[in-house]
This record gives structure tokens, C-alpha cells and sequence, in this order.
């Protein structure tokens, strides 16, 4: 129906550690919990219906049908499979990537090279989940889990995993556990109503984020009120030609590197699928900042924007700031004059502040 809300779904994280908990229950207890439940990282608990359960003497295996909802997620539909053996004692949880599950080739990822690619917050999801049902049935928690997903191969070539130097199969992604579905037209008029309430309320002060990590940053500063909070994502553009019109007194934007260093080229939709960070303008402005041919050659050969940025901080170039002011010159730009002071803040992963530009 027409205007009916999207339907969210989950995460291959989420998926992942449901069905890492429920493999991990049934190795402990014989039995394989079904529906499984979790705990997502902003405490919602979905839970999941199992697709495949199996039981081996020191392993168990189970599997959970991704449910991207109503985004269009590649992965809609996969299966994905964990894998849990007992390990040595003290070992810990080791992470493997079965079929369909990509390997790390390339720096830059927050995951290293050799690693799987399973990204740090559905680790620690996963890890969580070994813990609590260790706790429930005596476990120790010394566990090997191995997610796959069949078909995660041909899956991957539709995502920008080759790009990345991520080989043979997807990631296993997910910081909320739960899957937004895309939709421009709602969320840029969000965009357009949060301005419109902000003005309405006479606030001097809003800030714009890419997403949670630095929303979260700009709040560890300026702690706003909720309602001067506004979920940007990749919509600059959008919202910048709305506040050409509806002027804020100041409006300050947050983002990640990667995403700040394409508006600074630039380009005023930051989504993956319709800009990609280019390294030969990181380059020119490591050029402009003095690196020497050395480092501006591994920077136009570098995977990703934040193996760029560690190469400046190895050799202390700012070039975070200069990204930060770049940034701001161009949504300033877009403004054509309106009565609206642009401050830009960079995160890093952590969401700690690492450049602004007032």
C-alpha cells in the first residue's frame, strides 16, 4: 500500500549470532532452542526461527534466513549457518569464515588481513551470546565459530567486496543489528521536517550526522536536545538545498573520513552505490599539505579512505582537517548565501573527534 511504513529486517550480524547461540545451547544441553532470542546492542531482542539445526559430538550447527525486510539488501534470503565446535581450553571464541564468507586480502578494514570478514560488532554479538549461554549451562566459552553462507560467493560480486580485497563470499556486517530499508523520498522529507521543527522551536544550533557513531560524538560535545537532532545519513545534498531556503542559524554536519572526504570533492549523495571516495584527490591534497611522492603514490594505491588516513597520521599530515575544511567550503557553496554558519566534525570508528572545521 502506498505510504505504508517499510518493514525493517535484520542484520547478517544478527543472523549470525542467532544462530551461533542457538548452535552453542544445543552443544551444551542436546536441544536446539527455537525460536532463538537475542540481545542487539541497543537492547531490542528479535527473535529468529531456526532453518537448519544439527547435532555433532563436539559440534553443533544451526541457521537462520536473513530477513532484510523491505530494503534491497543482496542477502534477502540467505542462509546463514554457524558452525560452533568446542575448543581447547582457554582459547577463547576464535572466529573462521566457511563458504560464501569473505577473507581480509587488503589494510584498511576494520578487520586485518587473514581475518574474516566478520566485522567487530557482530563479534562481539556473537561473543556476548557464547558468554551468556556458558553461563546458563556451564560452558566455558572456549569455542571455534564458523559462519558461511551458501552462495556468499556469486553474493558478493554485487557488493563492493572485490573492490575491497574481501575474497570469496560476503561480509558478516551490522552495528545496530537491524536493517533500515532505503527509501530517498521518505528519508530526505524526514530530513525536510526535522529542519522545519527545528526552525519552529528557534533553535540556534542543530547538528546533521551521517549516523549513530558521529551523532554520538556531536552529542559528547555539544549535547543537544533531541529534537536538534537530525539522521542525515547520505542526503547532504538534499538537506543542504532545504536549508538554502529554510535557513538555520548554524548547523553543525558530522561524519566519518570516508564519508566527509566525498562531500569534500564534491559529491552531495554519499551512498556507496552512487559515489565512491576518490584516492587521487586525497592525493593532491596530501600533495598540497607536503607528503612526499612516496606517500601520494600509496595513497592513489590505497584500498580503502581509512588506510589513507592512517598513512597522513603516520607521517603527521592533517589531513583530516584539511578534508574538514574542504568539506565545508562546498556545503557552504551550496548554501548560494543563506544565513547558515556550516561547522564540519570528523569521527574516527570510535567516535572520537579527530578534525572540525568552524
Amino acid at each position: 500500500m502506498s505510504g505504508a511504513p517499510l518493514r525493517r529486517g535484520w542484520t547478517t550480524g544478527a543472523c549470525a549470532t542467532a544462530a551461533t547461540k542457538a548452535a552453542y545451547t544445543a552443544l551444551l544441553t542436546g536441544d536446539f532452542p527455537d525460536p532463538v532470542t537475542i540481545t542487539l546492542p541497543k537492547g531490542q531482542q528479535p527473535a529468529f526461527a531456526l532453518a537448519r539445526e544439527e547435532l555433532g559430538p563436539d559440534w553443533a550447527r544451526a541457521a537462520i534466513v536473513k530477513d532484510a525486510g523491505d530494503d534491497p539488501d543482496v542477502t534477502h534470503g540467505a542462509l546463514v549457518v554457524a558452525r560452533v565446535s568446542l575448543g581447547t581450553p582457554g582459547s577463547g571464541v576464535a572466529f573462521r569464515a566457511g563458504p560464501g564468507v569473505g577473507t581480509v586480502t587488503k589494510p584498511g578494514l576494520p578487520i586485518a588481513p587473514g581475518e574474516p570478514a566478520i566485522n567487530p560488532v557482530p563479534r562481539e554479538m556473537m561473543r556476548q551470546a557464547v558468554a551468556e549461554v556458558g553461563q546458563a549451562y556451564g560452558g566455558k566459552g572456549d569455542v571455534a565459530i564458523e559462519i558461511s553462507v551458501p552462495g556468499g560467493e556469486e553474493l558478493a560480486r554485487k557488493t563492493w567486496n572485490p573492490r575491497l580485497g574481501i575474497v570469496d563470499g560476503i561480509s558478516i556486517l551490522g552495528t545496530t543489528g537491524i536493517v533500515v530499508p532505503f527509501s530517498c523520498s521518505a528519508w530526505i522529507h524526514s530530513i525536510y521536517r526535522g529542519i522545519d521543527v527545528a526552525r519552529a522551536l528557534h533553535y540556534d544550533h542543530v547538528a546533521a550526522s551521517v549516523g549513530s557513531t558521529s551523532e554520538r560524538m556531536v552529542q559528547a560535545h555539544y549535547h543537544l536536545p533531541e529534537t536538534a537532532l537530525i539522521d542525515m545519513g547520505d542526503f547532504v545534498g538534499g538537506m543542504l538545498k532545504y536549508l538554502r531556503r529554510h535557513p538555520l542559524p548554524r548547523v553543525t554536519i558530522a561524519g566519518g573520513f570516508a564519508k566527509l572526504s566525498k562531500l569534500a570533492q564534491g559529491q552531495l549523495d554519499l551512498h556507496s552505490s552512487r559515489s565512491q571516495v576518490d584516492k587521487n584527490f586525497l592525493a593532491d591534497v596530501l600533495a598540497d599539505l607536503g607528503a612526499s611522492p612516496e606517500i601520494q603514490a600509496r595513497t592513489r594505491a590505497a584500498n580503502t579512505a581509512l588506510e589513507v588516513l592512517q598513512i597522513a597520521q603516520a607521517s603527521e599530515l592533517p589531513v583530516a582537517e584539511r578534508i574538514a575544511t574542504l568539506a565545508r567550503d562546498v556545503a557552504i557553496l551550496q548554501l548560494r548565501g543563506a544565513e547558515t554558519q556550516i561547522e564540519i566534525m570528523i569521527s574516527d570508528r570510535d567516535g572520537k573527534l579527530i578534525a572540525r572545521a568552524q
